[in-house]
């Protein structure tokens, strides 16, 4: 805006004002036309006195350009027609914010409440077989969504066989995976059972798992131990190295950790998440800090049980607390479930071959498209994007509750895995602020003057914006079980939004 009667062009279209305020372009919430070079248009005496000219540019990027070529300074807003200009989708739109919006927004109001009030914590680890309903000898357990072996990513497979020889399914991974594919060993989607797991997620019978419950909507959810980097099943990593790492903390981590909350009681996880956030975590990519507050919660149980060979191996993992926030993270997206009318997201999971999520609204239906590459992502040396698996894992129900990608502002080190700094992380936590229903009182993000991370990803609002959920994660190798290859940001396809959107207004009155 030009002090001294300067142009003001909004969407490229030029006027001439006499005091300083914006005048709208007819196209400032259509598509905007007028080409980029700028007319002085108006009264004589105004054009006379004109010293400077200023614009506002709405819409394309040209627009601005043009009218920095010629000396003039441009603010530009961000705006591009709503879901792309599709009929169909502004179409869906307009019911979505219009006839039903007053349902919808009652709707997303109770599920952020629903998912603040969650006060999940983690009562025991026990065997699988005890505790996941569903979960008995001859099943298998595994991230994202129901999924057929022939179609399974190479990573899944891997780490299924391995669980297979663990169970003492079979004597080797070749009739394990003959197994598999006979469908000998029936496979499971790990959500549909109140698990989940990072990466390839896989679970089974006798693998210890967290016993995470919110007393308040009495909700119980699950996760496996995290093995920590290196061979390990999570990372699609099916040879003997991996199958010892499962091994021991089947035999000897879990009895001691079930034992340890016996001494501590019941452990609040989204507290010491919370705390964390203040101390550089974001809890999916980067979990050093508040991993070292849930052993700090554990020394004097660990003193008095001793293990000081677990205690050895546990708290050199620094990404030990992943699994159990993900474990309180599906307990308050299940207390927002069944939220009639919401097109909040409660669930998004991936499994390397499709990624899916859910509505709070529409319960139990999955959504689906195939998943997406980890594209803002960082590799160890000597590979390539090429080599690298599409998206995998559970671990974006943290997204679902405020976390991850949502609060990424927090952990400045993560951004160098998308090339950025502190200030590019910032910028992700806001551009996720507007495709979300509301921000979190618990978890509250020091880069943004604490403010409170975005919360409840609104359906509508990733349809009209194109905007997608980021989800922090790693990346694993698509064929050659090499493991965990690199880390990043996976930006998540649209497509399951509209479709499940479209679902929901379509059961509305």
């Amino acid at each position: 805006m030009g002090d001294d009667g300067g142009v003001v062009a909004v969407g490229g279209e030029a006027a001439t004002v006499e005091q300083p305020e914006v005048a709208l372009g007819a196209q400032a919430r259509g598509s905007a036309n007028g080409g980029g070079e700028m007319s002085k248009v108006g009264h004589d005496a105004s054009a006379s006195v004109l010293q400077r000219v200023s614009a506002v540019n709405v819409g394309l990027d040209s627009f601005a350009e043009a009218v920095r070529a010629q000396g003039g300074e441009v603010a530009e807003v961000d705006w591009r027609p709503p879901g792309g200009g599709d009929a169909a989708i502004v179409a869906l739109l307009e019911r979505a914010w219009g006839a039903c919006g007053e349902r919808i927004e009652e709707a997303n109001a109770a599920v952020v409440r629903a998912i603040e009030a969650a006060r999940p914590h983690a009562v025991t680890v026990a065997p699988a077989r005890e505790v996941v309903d569903g979960l008995g000898d001859g099943t298998l357990l595994h991230a994202g969504p129901p999924v057929a072996w022939e179609r399974m990513c190479d990573p899944q497979r891997r780490a299924l066989a391995a669980a297979c020889l663990l169970e003492g399914w079979a004597p080797d991974r070749e009739a394990a995976e003959r197994r598999l594919a006979a469908g000998e060993v029936a496979l499971r989607s790990g959500n549909e059972h109140g698990h989940v797991g990072p990466m390839t997620g896989v679970c089974s019978p006798s693998m210890p798992v967290w016993v995470v419950r919110d007393e308040g909507s009495g909700t119980t959810a699950f996760s496996t131990l995290n093995e920590g980097p290196g061979r390990t099943l999570w990372f699609g990593v099916g040879d003997d190295e991996a199958v010892a790492k499962a091994r021991f903390l089947r035999d000897r981590a879990g009895p001691l950790l079930a034992r340890l909350l016996e001494r501590t009681g019941p452990i609040d996880v989204l507290d010491l998440a919370a705390q964390g956030l203040q101390m550089g975590d974001e809890l999916h990519m980067r979990s050093q800090a508040t991993t070292n507050l849930l052993w700090r919660r554990l020394l004097p149980a660990f003193a008095a049980e001793g293990g000081e060979d677990v205690g050895a191996v546990l708290t050199a993992n620094h990404l030990f607390f992943l699994n159990l926030v993900m474990a309180a993270a599906k307990c308050a997206s299940l207390a927002a479930a069944g939220t009639a009318g919401s097109s909040v997201v409660t669930l998004m999971s991936r499994n390397g071959t499709d990624m899916a999520l859910q509505l709070a609204g529409l319960p139990g239906r999955w959504f689906v498209a195939p998943a997406a590459p980890v594209q803002d992502a960082l590799l160890r040396e000597g590979f390539a994007p090429q080599d690298a698996a599409p998206d995998i894992g559970d671990s974006a129900v943290l997204e679902c509750i405020g976390l991850g990608g949502m609060a990424v502002a927090a952990a400045p080190a993560v951004a160098a895995f998308f090339g950025g700094g502190a200030a590019d992380a910032a910028a992700r936590s806001r551009l996720m602020g507007e495709i979300c229903a509301g921000r979190s009182a618990r978890f509250t993000l020091p880069a943004l003057d604490h403010a409170g991370s975005p919360v409840g990803i609104d359906a509508r609002l990733v349809v009209e914006l194109g905007v997608a959920p980021q989800i922090t994660t790693g990346v694993l190798h698509a064929t050659q079980g090499a493991g965990q290859i690199g880390a990043g940001i996976a930006h998540q396809p649209l497509e399951p939004f509209r479709d499940a959107l479209a679902a929901l207004v379509a059961e509305l009155p």
